[in-house]
């Protein structure tokens, strides 16, 4: 028996059992044609290829029949001549036929692959910012790999293992049935001898690579959390080396212990299906061979049998487990349908308009809000902790209304938990209002395409991400087509271009992961000036100058006066002498709006605001 026979009867009895009782939903099977419909030219070449590949494992052993008992025996050297071109030709034909079934089933796997991955990164990427607050970001990376190879898979491997299977199966047992019912019957009554071990073997490599991925997915994530720039600094100032070696260390040596004992149980299994395939190699020589002697059948026959023999039992084993198979792959569509499925919770209106860039006027009319459930935004195995929710946030705006003028200020000031930065989140909609509307230029923020609503919005988080590429293409994620000037201009109006003029690599600096190489008044005035080359007509900034020293903080606020200039801004601050020339300044607290007016107004009504301007005015004392 070849060793490709006994990897595939272990990769089928390895495979998960518990998969096969799982139920499928309704319409999934018809669902998964509709990927495969592109590919149906190609599906249908490859199984041809796999049919005449089975074909021509059962004429190699006929023709060798042939050649013992009408060739060698009778000593004809032309027909033994013939015969052996004939069988170095379909070696070659099989050859051939193994590359152009190759390449159709790459075309289709790879193809397959391409079309779900690319499908389900752009859904995820229209989801809102709730299904990330949630989603585990390994889970969701598995569903982009392993369950997409494990889709792939139901169109290549699994269905040219069936096919193969089936049809090398009928082709060797109905050629064996022909050749000797009676050396057929005895290899069958064998083959109990041959699934036990596998099943046997492959129950134990289950549960240790089951344990292996787990020890490695964890150790995955302490690489991934240790190995990132804020984990480091936090190993570096809480934790202990020698505590962090071992217990990584103690992972690295299960796994080893593991995969010893794996490595040992495939060359156990192996030599007990090699082994019991000789055993009956050895049955069917010793009984083919007395009736050979009694002239029952020919020696070629019994040469053929035997060679045939060896192809039996792998594709009878790949069959015994053929549901479980099947269902792997089927279970992987479906994993991958489960997020597509999961409709994104800002969603478009069909007949959604184009905000036109310009001024604009912001009306928010009794906007009330409440965090949606889990069930609404995420899935359950895409969480780390999948419980339920016992009790809801409740509703976090309560009834919300003010207008902000084009070209205005709008600062919300108020104690942490009042709701400033949820109320900021829903003008570019990164969730929507459950009740109330929110207005510019006097039409409902949902009448608008999200990109053209997102396009004029900017907004500066008080720490704002970077992604581990240069300074200049940071900057380019807001206009990719920026010149090098326009990238210059917006730096020196941020008040940063001296510093990244200083640098040695210039606007090719690479800024580190979530820009660490960066202080974070540098990051600061880079995301001011990524927002200005955006260009928007709104600007939302979430305490963008909260955590800095007061030599960053002027570099900040110096930049902010010329980024805000004609421009309609709200400004969540904590600091208040930061707003203090603000048009409004709206006072929450609890999701309400308590006070509103301008600085002098409300320090003479001596309310919450003046109260908390003198106690840090007091602080900075």
């Amino acid at each position: 028996m070849s060793q490709y026979a006994v990897w595939m009867a272990m990769r089928s009895m390895t495979a998960d059992p518990s998969v096969k009782d799982q139920k499928l939903k309704p319409g999934t099977l018809s669902r998964i044609f509709t990927y495969a419909k592109p590919y149906t030219s190609h599906i249908i070449f490859f199984l041809v290829t796999v049919v005449i590949d089975a074909i021509l494992i059962v004429s190699t052993p006929l023709l060798l029949r042939k050649l013992i008992d009408d060739g060698v025996i009778p000593k004809n050297g032309a027909l033994i001549t013939e015969l052996a071109i004939l069988v170095g030709a379909l070696a070659i034909a099989d050859a051939v036929f193994n590359i152009a079934g190759r390449w159709f089933s790459v075309r289709v796997g790879e193809g397959l692959i391409f079309d779900l991955r690319s499908q389900v990164f752009a859904h995820v990427q229209r989801q809102s910012v709730a299904f990330f607050t949630r989603t585990q970001t390994g889970a969701l990376i598995s569903r982009l790999n392993s369950d997409v190879m494990g889709a792939q898979q139901a169109f290549t491997s699994t269905l040219s293992g069936v096919v193969s299977n089936v049809i090398s199966l009928i082709l060797v047992v109905g050629t064996m049935l022909f050749l000797s019912w009676q050396i057929t019957l005895i290899s069958l009554v064998l083959l109990p001898l041959f699934i036990y071990p596998t099943k046997w073997v492959g129950r134990k490599i289950q549960s240790l690579t089951r344990e292996s991925f787990d020890l490695n997915a964890k150790m995955s994530s302490t690489m991934n959390e240790r190995f990132n720039v804020s984990g480091a600094m936090l190993v570096s100032l809480y934790g202990k080396p020698e505590v962090e070696s071992k217990t990584f260390s103690t992972r690295a040596r299960k796994v080893a212990d593991i995969g010893i004992q794996m490595a040992m149980l495939n060359r156990l299994f192996f030599i007990s299906l090699t082994s019991v395939a000789a055993v009956a190699t050895a049955f069917a020589y010793g009984f083919g061979g007395h009736l050979a002697l009694n002239g029952s059948i020919s020696v070629g026959t019994l040469l053929a049998i035997t060679a045939l023999l060896a192809r039996l039992y792998g594709p009878l084993t790949g069959l015994s487990n053929v549901r479980v198979d099947i269902m792997t792959s089927l279970v992987s569509f479906e994993r991958i349908f489960e997020v597509l499925d999961l409709a994104p919770m800002v969603q478009e209106r069909s007949n959604a308009i184009t905000l036109k860039s310009g001024s604009a006027e912001i009306e928010v009319r009794d906007v009330r809000f409440a965090y949606p459930k889990a069930n609404e935004i995420s899935l359950a195995s895409l969480e780390s902790v999948a419980k339920p929710e016992l009790v809801q946030s409740g509703e976090i705006l309560k009834g919300i209304s003010f207008t902000a003028k084009a070209g205005t200020l709008t600062a919300v000031v108020g104690p942490s938990g009042a709701g400033k930065t949820t109320l900021s989140a829903l003008l570019p909609r990164l969730y929507d209002v459950t009740g109330g509307e929110i207005l510019i230029n006097g039409r409902d923020i949902r009448d608008f395409t999200l990109q053209s609503l997102r396009d004029q919005i900017g907004v500066v988080a008080q720490d704002p991400h970077l992604f581990h590429e240069s300074i200049a293409e940071n900057l380019r994620y807001a206009k990719s087509d920026a010149t090098d000037e326009e990238l210059i201009e917006a730096c020196k109006a941020a008040q940063i271009w001296n510093l990244i003029n200083s640098l040695p690599n210039g606007l090719d600096t690479m800024v580190g992961e979530r820009g660490h190489r960066l202080s974070g008044g540098e990051k600061q005035r880079l995301a001011i000036a990524r927002m200005l080359l955006k260009a928007p007509a709104i600007v939302i900034l979430d305490e963008a100058t909260a955590h800095l020293d007061s030599e960053n903080e002027e570099l900040v606020q110096e930049a902010l006066k010329i980024a805000l200039v004609g421009r309609t801004s709200l400004v969540i601050a904590h600091r208040l002498s930061t707003v203090m020339d603000a048009d409004q300044i709206l006072v929450m607290v609890e999701g309400e709006i308590v006070e509103r007016g301008k600085h002098q107004e409300l320090m003479s009504n001596s309310g919450l605001y003046s109260e908390l301007f003198s106690r840090q005015d007091l602080t900075a004392n």
